[in-house]
């Protein structure tokens, strides 16, 4: 595993980190999920990534992870990132979404409990939120951050010019902003319109997740629906069969014959593509099975693209 420098602070990331989005809740294997966060651990990835709302249910992915902390992680709490994020719905009523400082601080403490955790690495504000001013929501991390439930802050899904807003406001309240989450990937490229200048610009980290685009950068839907799989899934509502159309599963079949001519799976040049923008410093990863995993590390042995191979991906994807 190599680490990146995150931003212009003095935090190291990994290249891959382990996100619990699914297939860690209590509808989940407990130890499937055990055994996916030891084997991800014990090849380098220290960083796992979490949210109040990662389940399902709600909260239940943040429950497996405690259980897994207090039975085996606890003697390595020191090697690890912890992070976890508020914002999106949680809760039923008026405190239960958004970016009050009253939802992002009860919030923050109910996942310290269900964690088991003293403090995370990064608290995020997980989505910008219209109705609130930047600059409560803002003063919300910066007091977790001052109360020792998080040692860094992060914002997820914000927009070039929301996140430059949020950089100041921090700046001046003396906490400065670590990193940026946002999604990224051969099909989903909108960092590239803004986003990426503005970390670079400022010395932000950025952690980028759905690198292989829910599942869809493998080759797991080069032949329809398979039963089990993400898409296949009643509660999924970000890859669907609906929006796996022919078109895109061409271009997919396209990029996996230029990925066998590297010499690696189709998921593995997803990662190394998503990690050939100098903006990104990791990648966070999902998994369903420990193999899955190992084959994302696996990518870290071909980082290096040529002009010509990315000429051709971009071909491919008529950019």
């Amino acid at each position: 595993m190599s680490y990146n420098r995150c931003g212009n602070s003095g935090l190291k990331l990994p290249s891959l980190s382990l996100g619990l989005w699914q297939n860690f809740g209590a509808v989940d294997s407990p130890k499937n999920a055990q055994n996916m966060l030891h084997r991800a651990f014990d090849l380098g990835i220290n960083h796992f990534d979490l949210a109040n709302n990662y389940g399902p249910p709600f909260g239940s992915a943040e429950s497996t992870f405690g259980q897994v902390m207090a039975k085996s992680f606890k003697p390595y709490r020191d090697e690890m990132l912890v992070s976890s994020k508020a914002g999106y719905d949680m809760w039923a009523g008026p405190y239960g979404i958004g970016g009050s400082r009253k939802y992002l601080i009860a919030s923050c403490d109910q996942s310290l409990k269900r964690t088991g955790l003293d403090y995370f690495d990064v608290f995020y504000s997980h989505c910008y939120d219209p109705e609130t001013p930047l600059e409560e929501t803002m003063q919300a991390l910066d007091y977790i951050v001052r109360s020792g439930r998080a040692l860094y802050a992060g914002i997820s899904s914000y927009s070039p010019v929301h996140t430059k807003q949020a950089i100041r406001i921090l700046q001046d309240l003396g906490t400065p902003l670590l990193i940026h989450q946002p999604s990224y990937n051969m099909f989903d490229r909108w960092i590239e319109d803004g986003l990426s200048d503005v970390l670079l610009e400022e010395g932000v980290g950025s952690i980028v997740f759905s690198p292989l685009a829910q599942g869809f950068l493998t080759n797991k839907y080069l032949k329809g629906v398979p039963q089990g799989s993400r898409a296949s899934r009643s509660e999924q509502i970000y890859l669907t069969e609906d929006n796996i159309s022919q078109e895109k599963v061409a271009k997919v079949m396209q990029l996996n014959e230029l990925a066998i001519q590297r010499g690696q799976s189709l998921a593995q040049m997803a990662v190394a593509w998503v990690l050939n923008n100098q903006a990104v410093t990791s990648a966070i990863i999902g998994a369903s099975k420990v193999s899955q995993i190992e084959d994302c590390v696996a990518a870290l042995d071909n980082l290096e693209f040529t002009q010509q191979e990315l000429i051709n991906i971009d071909n491919i994807l008529g950019k």
